[in-house]
């Protein structure tokens, strides 16, 4: 048996669904695959829009301005999605967590999968290391993105090496109308 823990992969997850979100449900299940999820969900009429809905509950987290505010939202995600965890060995992937239900539908285990990964990846990783990318914080940047910190040193600030060279172009062309 090994220990699915929801971890690292289910807030990337979250994070890519959130920074280009897919135009119907086929395109938010692609997603799932791309990120290792392996198992078939249960089609429902509104999977898309409900998705939707659970990834702006989601934001609320990213955007929480204080650990203990992140922790508050989080823990009321949780709360609305419990679902004690239980083994399960399907796909050929082993025994493995769930931390589900059984035939829920797309957004509900989107949900518990996302929250339960992110909690995860703030209490092992660090509650700062979940944010949008600090481009967006400039005048005028429109880069709205999240940011999952997995690095090393945890210091990571943009979404993207595109939006971290526009930051320094930026903070050099300060400097130098300074002097």
């Amino acid at each position: 048996m090994h220990l699915n823990p929801y971890g690292e992969y289910a807030v990337l997850l979250a994070a890519s669904l959130a920074n280009d979100w897919p135009a119907d449900r086929e395109g938010i299940e692609a997603r799932t695959r791309e990120f290792g999820m392996t198992m078939e969900f249960t089609l429902g009429p509104d999977d898309h829009a409900r998705t939707r809905h659970v990834l702006d509950g989601w934001l609320r987290v990213v955007d929480a301005r204080t650990p203990e505010a992140r922790a508050i939202v989080l823990n009321g995600r949780m709360a609305a999605i419990a679902a004690y965890p239980r083994l399960t060995d399907h796909d050929g992937e082993g025994w493995h967590l769930h931390y589900r239900d059984q035939e829920q539908s797309l957004a509900h285990v989107l949900d518990a999968v996302i929250s339960v990964g992110t909690a995860l990846h703030l209490t092992t990783r660090g509650m700062t290391r979940l944010r949008r990318c600090e481009a967006g914080d400039e005048p005028g940047d429109p880069c709205r993105n999240v940011v999952v910190d997995v690095t090393r040193n945890g210091r990571q600030r943009y979404c993207s090496v595109r939006c971290a060279n526009r930051a320094a172009v930026r903070r050099h062309r300060r400097r130098t109308a300074a002097t």
